[in-house]
């Protein structure tokens, strides 16, 4: 078993080092993360400069055969590992722990989904692993979920080549004895307005504003899983053509449309 980790914290992030420990044992692992903290960055590669790799000091000893951060985004990590940086191709790409959740459509946005959306569009089955709340509480529970996870799919592999979990887990020091719920996406109120600042330059800044308020949260979502206490287990995909749109679609095109 070989299995490639990223993030989207960067290589220094405790979620990082939460997650090596959690696969610590089951194969051999290689990482490969960003050197900065890169939240937000969703599926972006670096096209108009060159990347470069460095060795990280770590301290996982015999648990990780090569540990690398590179000076891009968490997609250009795995695109980069799976196309000529490592001799070999892993069987399983992980990413996480993230600092906060990535529910909804947040999803969208989130690098650290992103990193294993990459080990996926490669046709490796891959896992985004995150906790809810920001500030890493009880980051050693999430560390247990995460390597319960990797375990029942290893031991129980689901129907497919491939197959891309996103993963959401409560700040609970009892989160390895939660239930999972496998679930679909919410939807979230629109993002609250950006913050406007001035510089010390005199020029006008801004921060974009925090994420809304859950639009749809109800039975079956995300949302509605860690808000009733479980872990949160979304199947994703990547396609996102709107199926059901495109036979009216097809009739505007031809111009018979109603």
């Amino acid at each position: 078993m070989r299995i490639l980790i990223a993030n989207d914290d960067g290589y220094l992030a405790p979620g990082i080092a939460a997650l090596v420990q959690a696969c610590a044992g089951l194969g051999e692992i290689d990482v490969v993360a960003p050197e900065q903290n890169a939240s937000g960055t969703s599926n972006s590669l670096t096209l108009t400069r060159p990347l470069s790799v460095y060795p990280a000091r770590h301290g996982h000893g015999d648990v990780v055969k090569t540990f690398r951060y590179i000076n891009g985004t968490p997609s250009d990590c795995v695109h980069v590992a799976l196309t000529g940086l490592l001799p070999h191709r892993p069987d399983l790409v992980v990413s996480g722990i993230n600092n906060g959740a990535n529910m909804g459509d947040d999803t969208l946005y989130s690098g650290t989904v992103a990193a294993a959306m990459e080990g996926f569009l490669f046709g490796i089955p891959a896992i985004a692993f995150s906790q809810v709340e920001k500030g890493w509480a009880h980051l050693d529970a999430a560390s247990r979920v995460a390597r319960s996870v990797i375990e029942q799919v290893l031991r129980q592999p689901p129907a497919g080549a491939a197959w891309l979990l996103n993963v959401n887990i409560p700040n609970r020091a009892d989160a390895d004895r939660l239930p999972r719920v496998i679930t679909r996406l919410g939807r979230r109120h629109a993002s609250e307005p950006v913050i406007q600042q001035t510089s010390p330059r005199g020029e006008t800044i801004y921060w974009i504003g925090p994420a809304g308020d859950a639009r749809e949260g109800g039975e079956g979502t995300d949302f509605h899983a860690v808000a009733n206490e479980a872990v949160s287990v979304t199947p994703l995909q990547v396609d996102l053509t709107d199926h059901a749109a495109v036979p009216a679609w097809r009739a505007w095109a031809a111009g018979t449309a109603p």
